[in-house]
């Protein structure tokens, strides 16, 4: 079965800016039919999966009950006065790549997206405040860097919510991803495939779900291997020594108890294994003598890098009547662990360290909602969240005098471990009121307070609106107040005193831990339909005031992140979109411009250099992964059961500092994609599906990273041209 979807469409439904990307829908079955951004969508849900089970009378009514669950789920979540952008698995699968590409590149066709390395995004002009949740369940944050735990392959459908966000969202405001994951009993069947090209990339991948009774299932799986696991550092097509093997798990299960009650449970994995690529040609230039050897040809390091993911939710949703709630357990374990090259790395940098981190969180979740009467909807609910990390390194560095001369060439070991506990504790209430049909609104408070290497807290208030003005225009905005603790599991407890009078002393002997952040966040936005609304047109501003304004850098050889504060910043922009659909064809385009400013480090202070700390402390800067423009695009078209598809990224360049911090950018750079598949339909309900894909098609060659901004330990650059081709059977 094939239709065609138009990506972004926006949709002003329950005040939510709603914009749905579409294309091709797999013969697996309707998986876009489970819920997804709207009732709606959940209502042709309804009509699919029934029609799915008409062959079994015993099962018809276990299916429409799903359905209504998934209905009363999305109740319990408002996105009222929120900017809202859903891709269904239609849509992704229509990508150049498809379910091949991991979450980032989906995520770089929605507007305000700006591309970093190590597979980073930055939404709004934040660094990394992502909050992933599955089935609207909050997924505790974990401590990959590389590594993208959560395949689209699991996807159902995906929204990214942001803005001015209602009361119940916070913790990590720049990007709600709430991942509607695949359903055996809306979706059975599945499918095998073999995906692989250039870089030596080799990913088989699986699929499958089902029914048996009240009980459903769905699981599916891939393998990577490949010769470009993270950017290129000088870039050349394939990098030195950048293997990849990667695993990624996921599986759901579940059973209807009642008309009116589900349990759930989600179990996942992702293990990935890394080589940290080499620049070619390079010497050491610190001057330094370890036992005797001074030079060491870049060429030949050796650091790899593992990061694990596992993870598990457990839910019971009840929905009767007015009253729909659900309450969730979830458990993550994430760890980190980079191995250097003890020699080259000692050489280079001064010091040589083996990094293991890891974090374990349990958390609990409930999310209730009432509908008061007919234009009042309650919604309550309350987070609690508990972590236990540690860090473990050892260190190798060379003595050195007060002048700073290397005193011995024998090198000093030092080890530096630890671990912390944090607490954080949320609740919060809000009021959705139907004020008249065409206006609604939304008020609320929340409060939040975390305790770990710092503490605090505060109450938030929260007012969005959206009003339907005429046919087919939707208004749409709010305030909201947030509190966002520090990213816990990337702070490491490390002593620096313990490296005084060593090559790896920092010039500001001062370690502050990192502060919760506070933010005043403005947003208003107008859409428009236009042709009979094949056309939606529109524009979003939004203005951030923050005090404590939390921003990550990789500041040595171990790529994990450090957290650290400007203790004001400054963040605006404006983003425009379009969509024209018409039959069998989809174009969308996006264009954003953004200013994004910090002043004032005051926290993990040993990270910087003397000349730079002043200055900062008196001047505001641009921030590191500010994108003053972004751009993204594509088409789509369906012509006797061929999908061609075209998509593309635009940016202006990241930060790089040549006489101040953060002071220009790298190039611009234009990225173009391409995508061809077929289905082949064969006996009953198998279809064996060919797709090709151009990445990069004019093989730019274009620099994410100079190596040079705050934070930035080593240049990076994007993707070279590369070929792929797969193979899918779908039963």
């Amino acid at each position: 079965m094939l239709k065609s979807f138009p990506w972004p469409v926006a949709l002003g439904v329950a005040g939510a800016a709603i914009c749905i990307a579409g294309g091709l829908l797999p013969a697996s079955a309707a998986r876009a039919a489970e819920a997804a951004a709207s009732a709606a969508d959940a209502a042709a849900g309804t009509t699919d999966a029934a029609a799915a089970a008409s062959g079994d009378s015993s099962m018809a009514p276990i299916v429409v009950t799903a359905q209504r669950l998934n209905e009363a789920r999305l109740e319990i979540e408002t996105r009222t006065g929120a900017s809202t952008y859903t891709f269904d698995s239609q849509a992704i699968d229509a990508q150049p790549g498809g379910g091949n590409q991991p979450i980032n590149q989906v995520l770089l066709q929605a507007p305000d997206v700006v591309q970093d390395s190590f597979g980073q995004v930055h939404i709004r002009g934040d660094h990394n405040g992502l909050q992933y949740r599955l089935n609207g369940v909050i997924l505790p944050e974990g401590i990959s860097v590389f590594s993208q735990t959560l395949s689209p392959r699991l996807i159902s459908s995906m929204s990214l919510i942001t803005g001015a966000l209602p009361a119940e969202y916070g913790l990590r405001t720049a990007g709600i991803i709430d991942l509607t994951t695949g359903s055996g009993l809306l979706s059975p069947g599945g499918y095998a495939s073999m995906y692989g090209g250039s870089f030596g990339t080799i990913q088989p991948a699986f699929e499958y779900g089902g029914s048996n009774g009240s009980w459903s299932y769905y699981a599916t799986g891939d393998y990577k291997q490949s010769d470009l696991g993270i950017e290129s550092p000088d870039g050349s097509a394939v990098p030195l020594h950048d293997h990849t093997k990667q695993v990624h798990g996921f599986g759901y299960l579940e059973k209807i108890l009642d008309d009116n009650n589900r349990l759930s449970l989600i179990l996942g994995i992702s293990d990935g294994k890394y080589q940290i690529p080499n620049q070619r040609g390079l010497q050491p230039t610190l001057g330094l003598d370890v036992n005797g050897v001074t030079e060491f040809l870049s060429d030949n390091l050796d650091e790899n890098q593992r990061e694990l993911a596992e993870y598990g939710i457990l839910s019971w949703q009840h929905a009767a009547g007015p009253l729909n709630f659900e309450t969730s357990l979830a458990v993550r374990y994430t760890s980190l662990h980079f191995s250097p090259d003890w020699l080259g790395d000692l050489l280079y940098n001064g010091i040589a360290q083996d990094a293991f981190k890891d974090d374990t969180a349990v958390s609990w979740q409930t999310d209730v909602s009432y509908k008061l009467s007919s234009n009042h909807t309650v919604r309550t609910g309350f987070y609690l969240q508990h972590d236990s990390s540690t860090s473990t390194t050892t260190s190798q560095v060379l003595p050195v005098d007060a002048a700073g001369m290397q005193t011995s060439n024998v090198p000093l070991t030092i080890p530096d471990n630890g671990n912390q506990i944090q607490q954080i504790e949320s609740a919060y209430l809000q009021d959705e009121w139907q004020v008249w049909e065409p206006f609604t609104l939304n008020y609320g408070v929340r409060y939040d307070h975390y305790s770990a290497y710092s503490h605090g807290s505060m109450l938030q208030p929260r007012i969005n609106f959206v009003w339907l003005i005429g046919s087919g225009t939707t208004l749409h905005g709010g305030y909201s107040r947030y509190f966002i603790p520090p990213p816990f599991e990337l702070i490491a407890a490390t002593d620096i005193s313990k490296f005084s009078g060593t090559t790896a002393a920092p010039a500001i002997p001062q370690d502050t831990p990192p502060f919760g952040e506070r933010q005043n966040y403005y947003d208003l936005g107008v859409q428009k339909k236009l042709l009979s609304n094949a056309l939606t047109v529109g524009v979003d501003s939004f203005y951030r005031q923050a005090q404590h304004l939390i921003d990550e850098g990789q500041f040595g050889a171990p790529i994990i992140l450090t957290p650290f504060n400007y203790r004001y910043g400054l963040i605006g922009g404006v983003e425009f979109t379009a969509n024209y659909s018409v039959s069998n064809f989809s174009a969308y385009g996006n264009l954003s411009f953004q200013a994004s400013h910090g002043k004032q480090w005051e926290s993990a202070e040993f990270n910087f250099s003397p000349a730079d700390f002043a200055y900062v402390h008196d001047n505001y800067i641009h921030l590191d992964h500010e994108g003053r423009v972004a751009a993204s695009g594509g088409v789509s078209y369906l012509w006797e059961g061929t999908r061609f598809s075209s998509d593309f990224i635009f940016g202006t360049g990241l930060r790089e500092s040549i006489n101040f911090p953060n002071d220009s950018h790298v190039p611009s750079y234009t990225v173009v994609n391409l995508g061809l598949s077929h289905d082949f339909h064969l006996s009953g309900a198998n279809v064996l599906t060919a797709r090709f894909d151009v990445v990069n098609l004019f093989d730019k060659v274009y620099q994410i990273r100079s190596g040079s901004g705050v934070g930035v330990f080593a240049p990076q650059y994007g993707m070279r041209q590369g070929f792929f081709g797969g193979l899918a059977w779908q039963f």
